[in-house]
């Protein structure tokens, strides 16, 4: 029983970091396109870059989980 609740929480702990960087980076980039729209491609490329890596995050630790706790 305990085992599971650290499981749920371990993985709570873990979608939030990447969960709060793509919120952020979103908010930041249609902010930035808002004001300077002729910035678009250089934008949209470091914002694709920030999400891939969060993404990679996410799936790391969901990956760490599951082999620590089998």
């Amino acid at each position: 029983m305990s085992k599971t609740i650290g499981l749920i929480l371990i993985l709570m702990v873990m979608s939030l970091g990447p969960s709060f960087i793509i919120g952020l980076v979103g908010y930041t980039s249609i902010r930035t396109l808002g004001l300077n729209p002729s910035a678009a491609p250089k934008i949209m490329l470091k914002m694709l870059l920030a999400f891939i890596i969060a993404v990679a995050i996410a799936f790391a630790s969901t990956l760490f989980i599951f082999y620590y706790f089998r």
